[in-house]
């Protein structure tokens, strides 16, 4: 009685094992379900707004212009930021100060990207830290979860003007 008891209890850690390193490299390599805050992303995402956000992409650098990503913070590696790409390595970024009289070019470095927020009024991104190393993005962002009211993919950048800057 006692084997059958100690057996029943070594399956039953084995599964918990192989389940939890199942569920550990979906979540890594595949994609997971994350909750947004703050305003730089309204009005495409919500404060609080849950999203899915696949990782496949970052591995196979098929992060591409207007993507909106889940990166480490280069300020604080202890949080994420959502930011939408708007520049990819090679390219030379537009900035425009708040009272569009003061413009000035960055260009954006060999394995590095460059992120703002929707919000341009309300967001700490590259115009404040500047480029990011493309390692930092944790997973592309193209599913709206919550609320059910926006369920579907994310809508287009309310600033698509910003990718066409020569």
């Amino acid at each position: 009685m006692l084997r059958g008891v100690l057996g029943k209890a070594f399956r039953l850690a084995g599964y918990t094992i192989q389940y939890g390193c199942i569920a550990h490299c979906a979540f890594e390599y595949v994609g997971g379900i994350v909750m947004c805050s703050g305003p730089s992303m309204e009005p495409t995402i919500q404060n609080s707004d849950i999203v899915f956000a696949e990782n496949l992409s970052r591995h196979f650098y098929g992060i591409q212009r207007g993507d909106i990503v889940i990166a480490k913070s280069p300020c604080d590696p202890k949080s994420n930021i959502c930011k939408r790409v708007i520049g990819l390595e090679g390219d030379k970024i537009l900035n425009t100060g708040t009272s569009d009289i003061f413009k000035n070019r960055s260009y954006v470095p060999t394995g590095h990207v460059w992120l703002e927020g929707d919000n341009l009024q309300n967001s700490t991104d590259s115009r404040y830290y500047g480029p990011i190393p493309y390692g930092l993005i944790r997973g592309r962002i193209f599913f709206k979860i919550w609320p059910f009211s926006d369920f579907g993919f994310l809508r287009d950048s309310p600033n698509g003007h910003r990718f066409s800057d020569d």
